[in-house]
């Protein structure tokens, strides 16, 4: 959780709305296909549905309090990652700062699978 201090008072924002914001900038960008999650079980990577996407962000807290995110992601087969990767941290780090105004140190993204479009 992060705590802004103000001359008003504290604002507390929990992780969910970090996961929250973070789903859904990421998962509104062309050529992601959605939030994916490792099975602990089988090793094998699901694509998860709109209400669970929140799996696949991971939200860490800096000791500034600033946040760093990690996204676990599918994309569509033959996009061009670097690109589909700079045009995700760009729209996530402007909707949870715009959202939150919670400085974000870092965004980590990870493909974990390719699917046919």
């Amino acid at each position: 959780m992060v705590k802004l201090h103000n001359e008003s008072g504290c604002i507390s924002i929990a992780s969910e709305v970090f996961t929250i914001l973070t789903g859904d900038a990421a998962t509104n960008c062309f050529g992601v296909k959605g939030m994916t999650v490792r099975s602990v079980t089988d090793g094998l990577v699901y694509l998860l549905k709109k209400e669970s996407m929140g799996k696949g962000v991971h939200i860490q807290y800096n000791e500034d309090n600033s946040i760093t995110i990690d996204l676990h992601i599918a994309v569509d087969q033959g996009v061009n990652i670097p690109v589909i990767c700079e045009s995700i941290i760009d729209r996530v780090r402007y909707q949870v700062t715009k959202g939150t105004g919670v400085d974000i140190r870092q965004i980590n993204i990870y493909i974990d699978s390719m699917l046919l479009g």
